[in-house]
């Protein structure tokens, strides 16, 4: 399994992959996602491809402080095959290329499926509370 580097031309193909998986919610474009992560060198998108089909990916970014992990997606037809471990090892790397040293992300209270996943990687719960605004 080879993780790569989206390009602008994958734009269709990982968004529909996110869909798929549903991580898509109304509030949030996906096609801005996509084309802010890509035009910011503190961000990327990596994914993972089965000949012209992308089956996994994983947006990863670098405030300066620590990195974050957002759209991390399997196709549903291909859970339990190691990709989304194979994306969350290739986020650290290159989050750690980047100089960062702390990971963090974000996982709905309810999704216990993801939040199961990421225990089994080492992550944990951090006593933390998540404020938010709208600002448009």
């Amino acid at each position: 399994m080879r993780v790569a580097t989206a390009v602008a031309q994958d734009r269709a193909a990982v968004i529909a992959l996110w869909q798929a998986a549903g991580l898509t919610r109304p509030w949030n474009d996906p096609g801005s996602d996509f084309d802010l992560a890509l035009s910011n060198p503190t961000s990327t998108i990596l994914i993972v491809r089965d000949g012209d089909e992308v089956i996994g990916s994983a947006m990863v970014g670098f405030d300066g402080h620590r990195g974050w992990v957002y759209y991390l997606a399997t196709h549903p037809d291909r859970l339990k095959q190691g990709i989304g471990r194979s994306l969350m090892s290739a986020a650290e790397d290159w989050l750690q290329q980047s100089g960062c040293s702390r990971l963090r992300l974000m996982v709905r209270g309810d999704n216990l499926a993801a939040r199961g996943f990421y225990q089994a990687l080492g992550y944990n719960d951090q006593d933390v509370v998540t404020l938010g605004r709208n600002l448009d």
